[in-house]
């Protein structure tokens, strides 16, 4: 089971449909169960159940998690595959000691992969929508795995499966999701069925 994070102010808003359903929609078609819950209200249960955790985006100008930093804690203990989308690149970069910095992006930018990655593929560029008012300066010691002319577009933790894209892959970028749930060691669930 993947555990999806609603990381918008309120639970339930406009954000989820936005930013959290159709990320929900590319893992389901992967064949790969999920469940949503509000960071606010995730429990030591939900996540040490998850087989894997996706961070989702929140509205442009909604950055609540920022603030709430202490409730993201249960991030750097986390030993399963970790996707941070945006606000969740964010809410990762701050959970393990990184900085986010002013940097609005918004709409179509060239994402240049620096190197080859497990959610990026190979060495490349490739179009991408952003939508952000932020952008990380990773944790020490994290490797910066794309960029664009603006800001650090993707980055990894150096040792574990911990992932952070500030582009908005599931507006056109499946695959990078995709590929995200081919690392959570669990079985697709059409293979329960």
């Amino acid at each position: 089971m993947i555990l999806l994070v609603d990381l918008a102010k309120k639970p339930g808003s406009l954000s989820r449909d936005e930013y959290v359903g159709p990320v929900a929609r590319i893992v389901a078609a992967a064949g790969y169960e999920c469940c949503e819950r509000h960071f606010s209200h995730i429990s030591p249960e939900d996540s040490a159940g998850a087989d894997g955790i996706i961070l989702c985006g929140t509205a442009l100008k909604d950055n609540t998690f920022a603030e709430r930093v202490p409730d993201l804690a249960w991030l750097r203990d986390a030993r399963v595959p970790v996707l941070g989308i945006c606000a969740g690149a964010e809410a990762l970069c701050l959970a393990h000691g990184g900085r986010i910095v002013p940097a609005c992006g918004i709409g179509m930018t060239d994402v240049r992969v620096l190197q080859a990655d497990p959610v990026l593929g190979g060495i490349r560029t490739f179009p991408a929508y952003e939508v952000h008012t932020f952008a990380c300066e990773p944790p020490a010691g994290w490797i910066t795995t794309a960029v664009s002319d603006t800001c650090v577009q993707a980055f990894r933790h150096p040792d574990r499966p911990v992932f952070g894209v500030m582009f908005h892959p599931e507006v056109r970028n499946d695959a990078v999701v995709e590929w995200f749930c081919a690392l959570v060691p669990t079985r697709p669930a059409r293979l329960h069925r």
